[in-house]
């Protein structure tokens, strides 16, 4: 159809991966669908590029209304592969970057292989929408999660939208008819505290798993997207890439009152 939505899909559990599976099923709702995602699971990997080593491209499979290619670089990766070679002719009306097998809340945003292939499609001018269900296993429900990925994918394609748009959702475990609803939030500002934990091999090398414990800085405020997911709402945050911090930058216009910096007064 010469009208179709055409709907890029990806993740960083890799192609094979059940949450993948399951956002190709909510973006075919939608319109044609062309999915690109890691030959191998890719957590963590936030926005990281592949520049020094070749990448594979390989289709999995092909059906009306569906494609499906397995890529050997990350989830950024997968993303300019669709944007830039794949479909670099064509329009790309939306891009869903999941399910991810875990929450993307809080400072995992920053670090996640999933908003970083959502974030890249924002970068396009298009529409972008990260899907993470809170549980991690591989044989997860993701019902609750496929039903409110289509509302909300639904309201962002069915009137205007302010570009960029990428919206970090994420989905509590439940059945869809134990979650609340959804609640608009802000990131928490809560983070992770590590430990590396030392073993030795056979031969006497040592080397290190790394784990750790996440920490909740707002364990009471109740806008932010951990409290949601702890209360049984489905999460939904706007996000962007401007890191800058404005509150310390007022400041620091004190602390150094003669130096030019970016504001408009200093320009005059």
């Amino acid at each position: 159809m010469e009208n179709e939505r055409l709907i890029l899909v990806t993740n960083d559990d890799g192609y094979a991966s059940k949450g993948f599976a399951a956002a190709i099923d909510v973006a075919r709702t939608f319109g044609r669908v062309v999915a690109v995602a890691p030959e191998t699971p890719q957590s963590g990997m936030s926005q990281a590029i592949t520049m020094y080593n070749p990448l594979y491209l390989r289709r999995i499979s092909q059906e009306p209304g569906v494609e499906i290619y397995s890529f050997s670089g990350t989830p950024v990766d997968c993303v300019k592969m669709a944007f830039d070679y794949l479909l670099r002719d064509a329009r790309i009306d939306l891009v869903i970057s999941g399910i991810n097998h875990g929450s993307n809340s809080a400072v995992n945003v920053l670090y996640s292989g999933t908003m970083g292939a959502a974030i890249e499609g924002s970068f396009y001018g298009c529409p972008a929408v990260g899907l993470s269900l809170d549980d991690h296993g591989a044989d997860a429900d993701f019902e609750a999660a496929m039903i409110y990925g289509r509302q909300i994918i639904g309201e962002v394609l069915s009137r205007p939208v302010e570009l960029p748009l990428c919206l970090n959702v994420n989905v509590p475990v439940g059945r869809p008819d134990e979650l609340h609803g959804i609640r608009l939030c802000r990131q928490n500002r809560g983070f992770w505290r590590e430990e590396f934990y030392r073993h030795e091999d056979p031969r006497g090398r040592e080397y290190f798993w790394l784990t750790g414990d996440f920490v909740n800085g707002e364990p009471d405020a109740e806008d932010t997207d951990e409290w949601a997911l702890h209360n049984g709402y489905v999460s939904v945050v706007p996000v962007h890439t401007d890191l800058t911090d404005y509150r310390q930058l007022e400041r620091l216009r004190r602390f150094f009152p003669t130096a030019c910096d970016g504001a408009p007064e200093s320009r005059k």
